[in-house]
């Protein structure tokens, strides 16, 4: 109670410092998008320590705010409220908002977390991680497009990927951006513009523990909200058009000491300088990949990127190899440690469940010692060069919802109330599918995710 404290007070010097007046109390959804009350700050001490009343309908809506029948968060449950705690660690002053402040939330029903919430899921998997004598150093790799808020047109026309012209095609934005995302916490290590018209990537340093997913759910919505102040929308859709590059948000981790002080993967006594444990993390991921790839590309907008024909370099099978970006899991060793590039995930993904499904599949790995197949030198879509009984990613969301429900390892490791929750937003999604193809409408992906993703 003593620390908390303390940190309130911590808090208060900073909201009079930098004369916030008010303060967000926000929490992610199902999909990763950011819901929110705001309270002036002469209500914050109060909220902060008794927590903010705030509906559980939240995990029950889509990127819309529309209901999903079958998550049991809505008429089901009677509506009802949860009461939610700040996570004081999280809070930041939002430069781009006057006055404003901002600290994250995790809800509570009747005095217990509510075992549905992605951050909980996420933090819970971290638990069981640093039971086993772990810690998780990681940090998404976002890319995602920008595009004029009325026509939808992309902001920057042609492919040049990297071109320096093409990287300041709005400089006011690339300023704002590169200003004002570390004033959120954010450190940003590189800027570049990515392959297709529009399509942007932004790199930040690692965190450990739920850091890293708190890092990533702020950053997609500070890039959002700054776009928009330059009359853009920027998106984080996997696929915004049919012929589209996939806009990836790649997952690079490690397995640290408890204490954080140590990079436990790489063993260079071994041959190719992986520890054992890394070996078997690897090979862990790599087992669950059909069922996980779910939670890491979860709308019926990312699994299209698994399409072998799919424009980009995206994984299509479960594979691995070192510094190879064809495969599903692209393996770094340097001079100070190893880490995994997760090139599973999309942009349009929840980046606390992918951290959930990563170590969810992992842990299983260590438990279990699985020793993964051998590795790929080459080009990973090339049948030749892939072992034996090699996984599919899965390319359609009944495909990859029979794999989630199949795999009881990571089923049993999530919790039933949240496999309940998401698995009936994916039926949601398949049944607007079905209505959409009725009625003859192909644009129904992008109103459903492009603004709010």
């Amino acid at each position: 109670m003593d620390s908390n404290k303390d940190q309130l007070e911590q808090i208060m010097s900073k909201i009079h410092a930098d004369d916030v007046k008010f303060i967000r109390f926000e929490q992610t959804d199902i999909y990763g998008v950011a819901r929110s009350k705001t309270v002036p700050v002469k209500h914050f001490t109060k909220k902060a320590i008794y927590g903010i009343n705030f509906a559980l309908t939240t995990l029950g809506y889509d990127p819309q705010g529309q209901c999903t029948p079958g998550t049991g968060f809505l008429f089901e449950s009677g509506s009802t409220d949860a009461l939610m705690f700040p996570d004081l660690d999280t809070f930041i002053t939002i430069p781009w908002c006057k006055n404003t402040g901002r600290i994250l939330l995790e809800p509570t029903y009747k005095g217990k977390p509510v075992a549905a919430h992605p951050r909980t899921v996420a933090r819970l998997q971290l638990d069981r991680l640093k039971d086993m004598g772990y810690s998780l150093l990681s940090a998404h790799e976002h890319e995602f497009y920008v595009a004029d808020k009325n026509t939808l047109e992309p902001f920057i026309l042609g492919q040049n990927i990297r071109s320096t012209i093409r990287n300041y095609k709005d400089p006011e934005l690339v300023h704002q951006l590169l200003t004002d995302l570390p004033q959120a916490d954010i450190d940003v290590e590189t800027y570049e513009s990515e392959h297709d018209p529009g399509q942007l990537e932004i790199t930040y340093t690692p965190s450990f523990g739920v850091k890293s997913a708190d890092t990533a759910h702020t950053f997609r919505t500070s890039v959002k909200e700054i776009a928009s102040q330059h009359g853009y929308i920027a998106s984080f859709m996997t696929k915004p058009w049919a012929h589209s590059t996939r806009s990836a948000c790649h997952f690079n981790h490690s397995l640290w000491d408890i204490n954080g002080e140590n990079n436990l993967m790489m063993d260079n006594r071994n041959p190719d300088s992986l520890s054992d444990v890394a070996r078997h993390w690897l090979a862990g991921i790599l087992a669950h990949a059909p069922a996980v790839s779910l939670l890491m590309a979860p709308t019926i907008n990312c699994l299209k990127a698994f399409e072998p024909s799919s424009t980009s370099i995206n994984p299509v099978n479960a594979t691995w190899g070192f510094d190879n970006r064809t495969t599903a899991l692209r393996v770094k060793v340097g001079d100070t440690g190893a880490y995994i590039e997760n090139r599973i995930c999309s942009g349009g993904a929840n980046p606390y469940l992918t951290l959930a499904a990563t170590v969810a599949a992992g842990i299983d790995g260590i438990q279990n010692q699985m020793e993964p197949p051998p590795h790929v030198n080459g080009n990973a879509y090339d049948p030749d060069n892939i072992p034996t009984k090699t996984p599919i990613l899965p390319s359609n969301m009944k495909t990859a919802l029979e794999n989630l429900s199949n795999d009881n390892i990571i089923c049993e490791a999530l919790g039933d109330e949240f496999v309940k929750c998401f698995v009936a937003h994916k039926l949601h999604e398949l049944c607007m599918e079905n209505e959409a193809k009725a009625k003859g409408d192909t644009d129904w992906e992008r109103n459903l995710f492009f603004e709010y993703l």
